[in-house]
């Protein structure tokens, strides 16, 4: 009976007219966003303010960032064309998104709107977090912006919650954009390869999106840096016109957007790279991006690059400004072939040249598999008793006892296929089910989204430490990108895994840390493939380049210093011919070059002649002499390498009491033109200066050894050192 009721239904229904179905009419509901009452948000420092606006409809935008307003409320009645600060896809938007979600229903569609701000401060730095939400998803987006008021420089990061019971996916998830106005915009930005990392580019940006992005997985600045400046005019000024700058603190695949749109202003939108990376965010989860560097400078490209290494100094890199050891590293002078006499020769001469550290580079591990080349034993890290039986605690002791410091090398994201951790935990390597295991440099990559690996990781660096009491350095290197990504770990959530690694890999540095917090840590990755403020939170230097050569390093470390401080950048002295590209400079011009970062040699001494050995001791007392205003100072750049025959630069202390002069000859000069002039820069105008070349019996200067004031220093006529030969250089230290 109830089978044929309910088809007597159907029929009676079926047997409705259908001009009666078509009476009932689709509606459509709209969730009311209610109004609110306009405001200006400042986010400010001494001498930058970035100016947020919450319009009446709840719409957050920028309205400025830049110089100081003294009246911020005056852009209430500003009718400019506004940015949203977060603009999500969804509404009216149509540019590149902050913001990019997929619900669980299907839709695409966000529309953020404020809900409530607030302002907190404490030491120098005032921290506003603006709440938004979409009104009809629910879900919730905090802008968190970190204002550095004496180093004039904006953190800016972003927190995504979701409040609902489904898990929704996020499809673009950026850190911060950001907004500039003008009528032409030059962008300097950073590109290269291993070996000549941190090259120059510059470029106009045009209409349409200029886009700089990694996606190598671990080595992600080794082709491009997530770093940038521009240009508020077509030209590049190191002491004029307004620059922004910008770095991302992130060590993995990034990508940094730069959209000129139709109305001809600048938006810069910087995050994680959304490639392969569509993040789920489970109900009741949330996500954290990383953070947005943010600085203005009205002088110019030096200007910026001086309030960004003031923070690195104080936030931004683990140990803060410190003055780091001068040091000998085994690599280029032993490579894999050694015992202990070797090395304990080479820490003699080093403690004999007055250096501070010996560091132990590759090939002391391996029992199994001896790590005697490239191609076998990372993941075996016992040490190697046939290269040395005493094991590291005698050499440690013996560094220790002769008054150096001592370091070891480890790379402990990789395996080697030829190694007893293959063998025993072939599922901890990146990989994609029934795909080749692609090899780079005779190696793989572990999965640091797996907990497992974290934990193996973590205990790498625990047991090295235990290796003999009192190792003071760890140069942490890893030596390949990713291939063919995929983790067995997480199973059919493979879009996390390029995230997972990196926050893999961040909490093990925390944990290390935590239990080690007086280790000297050097982020090395191939050289500059790891140059972030992401890292160098927990690494107190980076390994600027795997190419030591000195001309080399002009241009690398020119454009390093662009962004990051001359206390982190590691710069070593080597033999000639270079190792990499078979140059052969002058054993001085090495010093000079090494002297402008924090100095090492990579070379055996015992091939110095007396000469060389004569100078390099004399160079490494000069340099203990003046490192802590190349640690601690103020960097002018007084030329560029790029459009220069001559390479100069100087750092000035903070109190202007000392500054360090350094300059190079890049190409022959007629010796009829006499010195090249340089103006210092930064100098107290008033404060007399004694001016002192470095290690040398005859200066290439007519003032040396005599005192001058700042405003005669830095006239742009009077300090014009003679430099004619291809790689002479000088230094010269001023005590006022």
């Amino acid at each position: 009976m109830k089978r044929i009721t309910i088809l007597l239904a159907a029929l009676l229904a079926a047997a409705v007219p259908t001009e009666a179905r078509k009476a009932k009419k689709f509606v459509h509901e709209t969730v009311e966003i209610p109004s609110v009452e306009p405001q200006v948000i400042a986010v400010e420092t001494e001498n930058t303010q970035l100016l947020l606006g919450v319009l009446g409809n709840r719409q957050v935008v920028i309205r400025h960032y830049g110089q100081p307003v003294a009246n911020p409320s005056q852009f209430l009645e500003f009718n400019g064309v506004a940015a949203e600060a977060y603009p999500a896809a969804g509404g009216t938007f149509m540019g590149e998104p902050a913001l990019h979600v997929k619900y669980a229903d299907g839709t695409h569609n966000t529309e953020l709107r404020y809900v409530g701000h607030k302002v907190e401060s404490a030491s120098g730095v005032a921290k506003t977090t603006i709440q938004m939400k979409d009104y009809v998803t629910g879900l919730q987006v905090n802008l968190i912006y970190e204002a550095y008021r004496k180093e004039n420089v904006i953190s800016a990061h972003t927190e995504i919650l979701n409040p609902g019971k489904k898990a929704v996916g996020l499809e673009n998830y950026a850190s911060a954009l950001m907004r500039l106005e003008g009528d032409d915009f030059l962008l300097t930005h950073f590109h290269g390869g291993w070996a000549y990392e941190m090259q120059t580019s510059r470029e106009m940006l045009d209409f349409g999106t200029k886009v700089i992005e990694s996606r190598r997985g671990t080595q992600a600045t080794q082709t491009e840096n997530p770093s940038f400046m521009v240009s508020l005019g077509k030209e590049f000024s190191e002491t004029s016109g307004a620059v922004v700058a910008g770095a991302l603190a992130w060590s993995g695949n990034f990508r940094i957007a730069f959209e000129r749109d139709e109305t001809g202003r600048l938006n810069i939108l910087g995050g994680i790279s959304p490639f392969a990376s569509a993040y789920p965010l489970a109900g009741g989860a949330s996500f954290e991006t990383p953070a947005m560097l943010w600085t203005y400078s009205a002088e110019g490209a030096g200007g910026a690059s001086r309030n960004l290494h003031r923070w690195a100094r104080n936030y931004g890199i683990y140990g803060g400004g410190a003055v780091n050891p001068t040091l000998l590293n085994s690599w280029e002078g032993a490579y894999f072939t050694f015992n202990t006499s070797t090395l304990t020769g080479m820490i003699d001469d080093a403690a004999a040249m007055g250096l501070e550290m010996f560091v132990l580079d590759d090939g002391w591990f391996g029992e199994k598999y001896p790590r005697n080349s490239d191609r076998t034993s990372l993941g075996d890290w016992e040490p190697n008793t046939s290269k040395i039986p005493e094991g590291i605690d005698y050499l440690a002791s013996y560094a220790h006892e002769r008054g150096l410091k001592f370091g070891i090398w480890i790379e402990p994201e990789m395996v080697s296929g030829v190694s007893v951790l293959a063998e025993t935990h072939p599922e901890w390597v990146v990989q994609s089910p029934g795909r080749q295991l692609y090899e780079a440099r005779w190696q793989w990559v572990l999965d640091l989204s797996n907990p497992d690996v974290q934990d193996f990781v973590f205990g790498i660096f625990d047991r090295t430490m235990q290796l003999a009491p009192g190792i003071d350095y760890i140069k942490w290197d890893c030596n390949r990108p990713i291939y063919s990504f995929g983790s067995t770990y997480l199973g059919n959530e493979q879009d996390r895994f390029y995230v997972e690694y990196v926050q893999g890999l961040y909490s093990v540095m925390r944990r290390i840390r935590e239990k080690y917090p007086k280790v000297l840590v050097q982020c090395c990755s191939s050289g500059g493939a790891r140059v972030d403020y992401g890292a160098m939170k927990y690494c107190n230097e980076f390994w600027t380049s795997d190419n030591t050569d000195a001309i080399s390093r002009v241009r690398i470390q020119y454009a390093t210093s662009m962004i990051y401080p001359a206390c982190a950048m590691a710069s070593h002295v080597s033999a000639v011919p270079n190792h990499q590209s078979g140059n052969i400079t002058p054993l001085k011009m090495r010093f000079d070059m090494a002297a402008a970062g924090r100095l090492g040699m990579e070379l055996q001494p015992k091939n110095l002649t007396p000469e060389e050995r004569a100078l390099a001791d004399r160079c490494i007392k000069s340099y203990r002499g003046f490192r802590d205003v190349v640690f601690g100072g103020d960097l002018y750049r007084l030329t560029d390498p790029y459009d220069s025959d001559y390479y100069a630069f100087m750092y000035v202390s903070e109190d202007k009491s000392k500054a360090v002069v350094f300059a190079f000859c890049l190409r022959y000069q007629n010796r009829a033109t006499g010195g090249h002039p340089f103006a210092l820069q930064g100098l107290d105008p008033s404060r007399s200066y004694k001016v002192t070349e470095q290690n040398v019996d005859s200066s290439c200067w007519w003032g040396n050894g005599k005192s001058f004031t700042g405003d005669f220093l830095m006239s742009g006529s009077a300090f014009n050192p003679v430099l004619h030969q291809t790689n002479a250089s000088a230094i010269f230290v001023l005590e006022g």
